[in-house]
């Protein structure tokens, strides 16, 4: 499987998309919507389905363009979240101090995530994991055949999801990365929703927010 990155302007969000052979998925499009239809249209495979980490506007903000001009592929969700895809104050795109911002107003999902279920979508296998504490309805992807990890908001390299949001709760992710993540095995690489990859076993030894007090 090859993943391709999109780094977006707007919060400096990442958008992978994965391609296998015949097929690809889309993980939270961001703001970039042109980078990431030349990407899409350059793999020039049919799209499986759009997986959200969790719904904050910058990992939903090219969501709709991206079902208009592929096809409607189905889009998943937590169940917890799902409305604020059509809720600007809860996905946050209608705060006041994002006031430079559209409305991020999306139409419904298709699907909820059922956790630790094995999804096999046109030969992607993968299942999805509750981690929640960055947003109530925080995802992680985990995808044991590449041995890689999509980690949304939850866990970065050397840092995790910020907390101060509404429904954030440190302890709580905290205890998501702990319970569902750092059970991997150590050599998993992760893909989180910010910043540059990184392995269990690196955030494991040298996460700040995991050190031994």
């Amino acid at each position: 499987m090859k993943i391709h990155r999109i780094i977006n302007i707007v919060a400096f969000e990442n958008t992978y998309i994965l391609e296998n052979q015949d097929h690809v998925l889309v993980i939270d499009p961001g703001s970039e919507w042109k980078k990431i239809q030349r990407t899409l249209e350059e793999i020039g495979k049919p799209l499986t389905a759009v997986l959200l980490t969790h719904t904050h506007y910058d990992h939903i903000m090219s969501l709709d363009k991206v079902r208009d001009s592929f096809a409607q592929p189905p889009v998943y969700v937590a169940q917890s979240e799902a409305s604020w895809l059509y809720s600007p104050a809860d996905n946050l795109s209608g705060l006041d101090r994002h006031a430079d911002l559209d409305d991020i107003i999306c139409r419904p999902a298709e699907e909820y995530f059922s956790y630790h279920q094995d999804y096999h979508l046109d030969g992607f296998r993968f299942y999805a994991v509750p981690t929640p504490g960055h947003s109530i309805g925080g995802v992680s992807f985990v995808f044991p055949e590449e041995r890689i990890v999509l980690s949304g908001d939850a866990l970065f390299c050397g840092s995790i999801g910020r907390t101060d949001l509404p429904t954030g709760n440190l302890d709580q992710l905290l205890n998501s990365i702990r319970q569902e993540l750092f059970i991997l095995p150590k050599d998993y690489r992760v893909y989180p929703g910010h910043g540059n990859e990184t392995t269990i076993a690196h955030e494991k030894n040298f996460n700040p927010f995991f050190q031994t007090q």
